[in-house]
């Protein structure tokens, strides 16, 4: 592997040090700029940070760990590798589906997932190799497209996206691309769940997507032991070995501005820091509302914004539990009416009396994040984002009633009040207020077919040259993989511009179906 590094010494100063500014910082640093991160928090990581409750540990956000490979590639670039910095550990199960009469185990290996299929929806298991071999065509033409920018109209004439085009699964709803597949209603949301990684409903997420289940099913899950909060560690590790300077509990009040060009950033303290380039990796919504005259931003103007589609919120608690479970390391509840559910969500209504939930028993796998013989509970609830108007002072006391009584009647947990000892809850307004997340919308920018690509915010931020965007906001989009491309199309196009050489994007490795 050849490790391109010391490149033109331009400065780059990168607002936020959640994952996507961690991973920019990380492949600038070792390509040669002066790299300095700005993070408001006392912490790293932003929604990929970890929470502390005492001795028990939870990552804040992002529990999955999907196409790993990409996250090798991007330790590869500057000739590491990602295990000598994490250690992973491949799930299987993968996580557990509870639907209302039955429990569905998603198995790593085809065969034991379409025996795993049989069980429970006889005679659909052999379908599962036709949607995994007609799926990887779709993978192949479309995964090339979340690699490249599309900063112009022209882009979207590219051979690599004209060759994708058969494939997008146009004006199809991702729900409707599984019935190709599966009969079974209960069987399409076994593969269609994953819309609320963008925080989308199954009915309305556009159907390429069908990316997600397909790379779950044919490169797996994984977890990261102590946490993928580890993920944003690595890369901060390895930026400050390669030079880069990282602030924390130092906000950025705004970007500095020569007329339509960046030239650094200001500090809430005051202090002046000059660069040639800004990379935002804040919250675009809350980017947009705090560190621009909303007389520069044109479309992104905040009072436009929020006129735009966002994803759903999420209502989350953390509970440190004085035993062990014998359940598995993800499990998802599927509310008994999962669509009336999902659609009260999309309206801003509360869904909460008939709810879906996901839960994480890290504890299953990982013996850091708890005591001896303790458990540390992730638990997260799919609610309406702020537009919605819900007070959440209020509400959130009888949502967490709804949580125990769905974790009490359909879980192996039963009933846990009298075994938690340490607890946090963090509604959509905590998300907006202490966050800084946009509507409380964790998701970003819904991933509408009018809001991808270019129609997305671009990886070179329109609005102001000089200035460059990563994370969920821009392309590709929400979701751990997406944010560490997005961070990796930035850093290219900042090498593009100063002439740097940078490793060009590493082909596609085919699973056999």
């Amino acid at each position: 592997m050849r490790v391109y590094r010391r490149g033109g010494k331009k400065s780059v100063a990168i607002v936020g040090a959640g994952p996507g500014g961690l991973a920019a910082a990380m492949l600038l640093a070792q390509r040669g700029f002066r790299v300095q991160v700005f993070e408001k928090q006392d912490v790293i990581g932003g929604r990929n940070a970890e929470v502390r409750l005492g001795e028990y540990r939870f990552d804040l956000g992002p529990t999955f760990l999907m196409m790993k490979f990409l996250l090798d590639e991007l330790f590869a670039e500057g000739g590491r590798k990602s295990t000598d910095y994490l250690q992973f550990k491949k799930l299987d199960p993968m996580y557990a589906l509870a639907f209302p009469d039955k429990t569905m185990l998603a198995r790593s290996h085809p065969e034991q997932m379409k025996a795993e299929i049989d069980r429970h929806f006889p005679g659909e298991g052999a379908n599962l190799e036709r949607f995994l071999k007609r799926e990887s065509l779709r993978f192949q033409k479309l995964y090339p497209c979340l690699q490249k920018p599309y900063g112009t109209v022209a882009s979207l004439i590219s051979p690599t996206l004209l060759a994708a085009v058969p494939h997008i699964a146009a004006g199809r709803s991702l729900y409707s691309v599984l019935g190709d597949y599966f009969r079974s209603d209960e069987l399409r949301l076994a593969f269609t769940f994953q819309s609320k990684y963008l925080g989308m409903s199954p009915w309305d997420c556009p159907g390429l997507f069908t990316m997600i289940p397909y790379t779950e099913h044919a490169h797996g899950v994984y977890h990261v032991m102590g946490g993928l909060a580890r993920i944003s560690h690595a890369f901060a590790q390895i930026s400050r070995e390669e030079g880069a300077e990282i602030h924390t509990s130092s906000s950025v009040a705004r970007v500095l501005l020569d007329g339509r060009r960046a030239v650094g950033v200001q500090l809430a303290s005051g202090e002046k820091i000059p660069s040639d380039d800004v990379i935002i990796n804040a919250d675009f919504g809350h980017a947009m509302a705090t560190l621009f005259p909303a007389s520069d931003l044109g479309r992104y103007k905040p009072s436009r914004l929020r006129k735009r589609k966002f994803s759903c919120s999420t209502f989350m608690m953390y509970l440190g539990l004085d035993r062990t479970y014998d359940a598995e390391h993800h499990m998802i509840v599927f509310a008994r009416d999962y669509k009336r559910n999902i659609e009260a969500i999309t309206r801003g209504q509360d869904g909460s009396e008939d709810m879906s939930l996901y839960i994480r028993n890290s504890c299953a796998n990982d013996a850091y994040c708890a005591p001896a013989g303790h458990s540390a509970l992730y638990i997260l609830v799919p609610v309406a984002n702020n537009s919605s108007g819900i007070e959440w002072g209020e509400r959130k006391h009888a949502l967490r009633e709804h949580v125990m009584r769905t974790l009490r009647d359909r879980t192996p947990y039963g009933d846990v009040s009298a075994h938690i000892q340490r607890e946090l809850i963090v509604t959509p307004q905590d998300w907006e207020q202490k966050y800084s997340v946009f509507l409380g919308a964790t998701f970003n920018m819904a991933h509408s077919w009018n809001q991808m690509l270019y129609m997305r915010p671009h990886n070179q931020f329109e609005q102001f040259s000089n200035c460059y965007l990563v994370g969920g906001g821009t392309h590709p989009g929400s979701g751990l993989p997406t944010i560490f491309e997005s961070a990796r199309i930035s850093a290219n196009l900042l090498c593009q511009k100063y002439q740097i050489p940078h490793p060009a994007n590493k082909p596609l490795e085919v699973v056999p179906a």
